[in-house]
Order: C-alpha cells, then sequence, then structure tokens
C-alpha cells in the first residue's frame, strides 16, 4: 500500500497559449513552494491532456517530506511508473518535458529543474520493498508523485556520499539521523550498484566516518 497525500491546493486554468495570467519569478524549490511547483506542472499536463505517475528522490523528495529544511535546485525523478511498473525515467515523457518548460519559464527555473538523473540507479536494482514504503501525493488527476521514503532515501544518500562526494549529499544523510543497522543495510544494497574493489574502500571509509567500524558487507 502507498501512503497517500492529497493535495489541496489550486492552481489557476492554463489558458489557451497553455501559460497562466500570473507569473512568479526566482522560485526557490522549498518546503513551501514545492507543492505550488508540481500543482503547475499538473496544471499544464491536464491542459495537454496527459497524466504523468513518477518516483522522485533527492533533495526535493526530502524537502516535500519534511525531512530536510533546505532549498534545492531540482527535482531527481528516479522513474516513471506505468501500469504498475517500473521504468527509466530517461527520456522523460514528451507531455512532461512541455510542461516543465512551462513551469520554469513561469517561475524562473532551470529549464531542467527536473530531471532524470537518478534513473540510472533503476537498472540495477532498488532496495527491497522499495514501492511498499514510498509516500504518494496527488496532485489533481495529471500528476502522481511517488516520493522516496526516509529509510530509502538513507539508501541512495549514502551511495552519493560515496560516489560522487560528502558535502549537501553527506549533510542529508546526517540530517535523517540513520541508525547504525540502517548505515549497514544501505551499504550492503549500494555495493549492488558498484562492486568494484575501489567503491568498496572508499564505502568502508565513508562508514567509518559515520560511526560504522564493523559493517557485514558480504562476500
Amino acid at each position: 500500500m502507498f501512503n497517500i497525500l492529497n493535495q489541496g491546493v489550486k492552481h489557476p486554468d492554463p489558458g489557451p497559449s497553455g501559460s497562466r495570467s500570473v507569473t512568479l519569478c526566482y522560485v526557490e524549490i522549498t518546503d513551501e513552494t514545492i507543492g505550488l511547483l508540481f500543482g503547475a506542472l499538473a496544471d499544464q499536463l491536464r491542459a495537454l491532456g496527459s497524466r504523468v505517475e513518477m518516483v522522485v528522490i533527492g533533495g526535493s523528495a526530502l524537502t516535500a517530506l519534511g525531512l530536510v529544511r533546505r532549498a534545492t535546485r531540482d527535482v531527481d525523478v528516479l522513474a516513471i511508473a506505468d501500469n504498475g511498473e517500473l521504468r527509466l525515467a530517461e527520456p522523460l515523457p514528451q507531455a512532461l518535458l512541455a510542461a516543465r518548460s512551462i513551469v520554469a519559464a513561469d517561475f524562473g527555473l532551470a529549464e531542467n529543474w527536473l530531471n532524470a538523473g537518478p534513473t540510472d540507479l533503476l537498472k540495477w536494482g532498488l532496495p527491497e520493498g522499495f514501492m511498499s514504503r514510498v509516500v504518494t501525493s496527488s496532485y489533481g488527476t495529471a500528476l502522481v508523485v511517488h516520493f522516496a521514503s526516509r529509510l530509502d532515501q538513507i539508501h541512495f544518500k549514502l551511495f552519493a556520499v560515496v560516489d560522487q562526494g560528502g558535502g549537501r549529499h553527506e549533510a542529508d544523510l546526517r540530517a535523517l539521523s540513520p541508525t547504525l543497522g540502517e548505515l549497514a543495510a544501505a551499504a550492503r544494497w549500494s555495493i549492488t550498484q558498484d562492486p568494484s574493489p575501489g567503491y568498496r574502500s572508499v564505502l568502508v571509509d565513508a562508514l567509518h566516518a559515520l560511526g560504522v567500524d564493523d559493517a557485514d558487507l558480504g562476500d
């Protein structure tokens, strides 16, 4: 079962050209604006006669669920859900690309404010039980967003720390206050994404920095 959060925010209907009469510029993606942006995206999808269901991870998902309070630059789409199946988000559906462009222009966002950057994670498998833990928000009838749970974000953030370095990924991971057991589970999953000896070595160092000295990483 998905956890359903119904969004009650109403947005102006798009005009005949697909643009709204009121535009806001230079909007950051925060806990106060993310619902507005997804609502606007839903408006455009509805105007195009399309419906999109997607899975979102990263900073925007953390912000949407109130797990981390910070501004972020983009929305990371992990997958597109289609008839109960998850598929790679690259390329994004054409209707979603068109809606994204209109919202970017209306709100002063970068053209790729919504992107499929992390979709390769889907190729090697998500943490077991991933979809049973998502928190789902419906923005009208045209857009459904499944946000990754806290536990799964721990998995993704640990992998990002090892793969890309600390910075905001480490800050987010620490803000989630993972237990030693959660970090150990995340570490074992992350090796499925990159089983190389070099990755494992950096992973062990990262775990030590996070207070895990004896994680069982398997063979």
